[in-house]
């Protein structure tokens, strides 16, 4: 569990990523995740969400301490918010960038989206607590809890 003593954010058990577009561009993981996705999962159960449009997202993934839930490709947006509902969403964080991870983004304690190669949906931009231009960017800041304190504090 992350701590972060916000007074609308108390406390995280559960990242949930997006992986085409977050994670990896084209199928292909991106460079850095993984020291980054290790250290979180000391702390946070690691949750990856995709369509896999590429159908690369497993063998990406390989050997990283997360859980791979791949959807069908209709209704992405709809499965995306239920599984964030059935963890609990006081307690999840989430990252994406796609039109289909604005419903999660809103929902969620602490939606993070970012704005790399691909782009981001307007209205995940419009439902995140917090926009940043990478991945690792957005997953130093659950690392780091002070720099997201000092974005959020009121």
């Amino acid at each position: 569990m992350l701590d972060l003593d916000l007074p609308d954010l108390r406390a995280i058990a559960h990242l949930v990523l997006d992986f085409n577009g977050t994670m990896a561009r084209d199928g292909e993981l991106l460079d850095g995740l993984a020291p980054r996705i290790a250290g979180l999962a000391n702390t946070l159960a690691i949750h990856v969400v995709t369509g896999d449009t590429f159908g690369r997202a497993r063998e990406a993934l390989g050997r990283m301490p997360c859980r791979l839930h791949v959807f069908a490709p209709d209704q992405q947006a709809q499965a995306k918010l239920a599984y964030v509902q059935r963890l609990g969403v006081a307690g999840v964080a989430c990252v994406g960038n796609g039109f289909n991870d604005r419903l999660m983004m809103k929902a969620v304690a602490l939606g993070i989206a970012v704005v790399q190669a691909e782009g981001a949906a307007a209205a995940t931009l419009m439902a995140a607590d917090v926009i940043a231009p990478t991945v690792c960017d957005a997953l130093d800041l659950l690392l780091h809890p002070l720099r997201l304190k000092a974005t959020l504090r009121g």
